[in-house]
C-alpha cells in the first residue's frame, strides 16, 4: 500500500529560518539524511519487487496481483526520484546563470 504523507513528514521538509529554528524546527543535516532515507526507501522497494519476481518465476508461492503492486511501486518511487533529481538540476542551472 502506498504510504500518505504523515505530518512528521511535513514538519521535516518545513522551511528553516531563524523563526523555524527557534520552534524545534529543522536541524543542520536534517535535509540529508531525509534525502538518504528516501534513496533508501527507492531501493528498498525495487528489491523488493524484484524478490517478489524472482519468487513468482521459481513458482514460489507468491499471487500475482502482488508481484505487479511491488513492480509498479517500485517503478512510482523510481520515477518519482528521478522527477525530483531533475527539479533539483533544473534549480541549480538557474542559480548559476544569475547574474551577480
Amino acid at each position: 500500500m502506498i504510504n500518505g504523507i504523515s505530518p512528521a513528514s511535513l514538519q521535516a521538509i518545513a522551511p528553516s529560518g531563524p523563526t523555524a529554528q527557534s520552534a524545534g524546527g529543522t536541524q543542520p543535516g536534517q535535509f540529508g539524511e531525509m534525502l538518504k532515507n528516501a534513496l533508501n526507501e527507492v531501493n528498498r522497494t525495487q528489491m523488493e519487487s524484484d524478490s517478489m519476481t524472482n519468487a513468482l518465476a521459481n513458482g514460489q508461492n507468491v499471487e500475482l496481483q502482488d508481484v505487479m503492486i511491488a513492480a509498479e511501486k517500485a517503478s512510482v518511487t523510481l520515477l518519482s526520484a528521478v522527477e525530483m533529481r531533475n527539479k533539483a538540476i533544473e534549480a541549480y542551472q538557474e542559480i548559476m546563470r544569475m547574474q551577480m
